[in-house]
């Protein structure tokens, strides 16, 4: 690929993108701030890709959020992110892009779906209501990305990752994900020497865990050599329950406090693996473990901490 748009390259998959292919020689990595475009504007991202003419495309770029962000403003996650995807893949087609990687989540298959996920699981069953407006947006992106395959020819691709962290991360309490939502709160708890640290739901739900730069390896296996038409899963592996990733925190971070937990917050769904067999096939192989992950993660949260005297929304 040698000339790639990474739509979102300031988040934490984009970010982990551009310093992938950053040692790339022959590789022009094409960005925008949102500042210069608005991806939500189709005559701004048509009159983007017209100039810039890239050959593939990522489509990083989206409202994310954990829980508490999605039940907060179902309306933005739901008509934001079919805005991007719409106007993006649309875009794509209409200037020639040879090949675009489109991200859904693994939030898009049912709550109560068979384990380890597979693709023909998809809308088998209804979805997780905590963050079905975030679901049915990625969904949506997913078969807008089939559709222009059947009819025009394209070779989109759909990735489906597990849940992504690492440096680039959102710490803020209100939108972040669980792993980054967790690190910050054991990290505060410690600093203000608190003996114990209340955490929503039951600890009990299943996930797996993929560092950002991992993803990034797997996304451009996927633009190089991936060329069946099914979205591919893209999972770390390794599952752990909410209740043990909070305890990995603590160590990482260095809190020897109590962990309980307050279970009149929802939980989500109750179990999410995915089969990566596909991405393994073509020799993909996830590097960093949750260990070491979570040890970057913190370091880098430090890092940004120290950085701008201020913990704020860290990202």
């Amino acid at each position: 690929m040698r000339s790639l748009y990474i739509a979102g390259h300031t988040g934490l998959v984009g970010s982990a993108m551009v310093r992938h292919l950053s040692d790339r020689a022959g590789c022009r990595v094409i960005t925008a701030a949102s500042s210069q475009l608005d991806l939500r504007d189709s005559r701004a991202v048509q009159a983007f890709l017209e100039r810039e003419r890239p050959e593939g495309v990522m489509l990083a770029a989206g409202l994310v959020g954990g829980i508490s962000a999605n039940m907060r403003r179902p309306a933005e996650f739901l008509y934001d992110n079919l805005m991007i995807e719409a106007n993006v893949i649309h875009a794509s087609w209409k200037t020639g892009v040879q090949r675009l990687l489109n991200f859904g989540s693994g939030c898009v298959y049912p709550k109560d779906c068979p384990q380890p996920m597979r693709p023909e699981h998809l809308m088998a069953g209804k979805m997780e209501p905590t963050s079905e407006p975030y679901a049915l947006a990625k969904l949506a992106g997913m078969r807008l990305c089939d559709a222009y395959n059947r009819q025009y020819g394209t070779r989109f691709v759909n990735a489906i990752p597990c849940t992504v962290y690492g440096p680039g991360d959102n710490f803020d309490l209100q939108e972040g994900h669980v792993l980054s939502a967790l690190l910050r709160r054991v990290h505060e708890a410690k600093e203000a020497g608190k003996t114990t640290v209340t955490l929503w739901g039951t600890g009990n739900p299943r996930r797996e865990f993929i560092y950002a730069d991992d993803l990034a390896e797997a996304c451009e296996l996927l633009l190089d050599r991936y060329a069946d038409a099914g979205p591919v899963n893209i999972g770390a592996g390794e599952i752990c329950s909410i209740g043990q990733l909070a305890e990995r925190c603590a160590e990482v971070v260095g809190y020897c406090g109590r962990i309980e937990w307050d279970r009149s917050r929802p939980d989500g769904a109750p179990e999410k693996r995915l089969d990566s067999s596909e991405i393994r096939s073509l020799g993909w192989m996830p590097k960093v473990g949750l260990k070491e992950g979570l040890q970057r993660t913190y370091r880098w949260f430090q890092k940004q901490r120290t950085d701008s005297g201020v913990l704020g929304s860290v990202r």
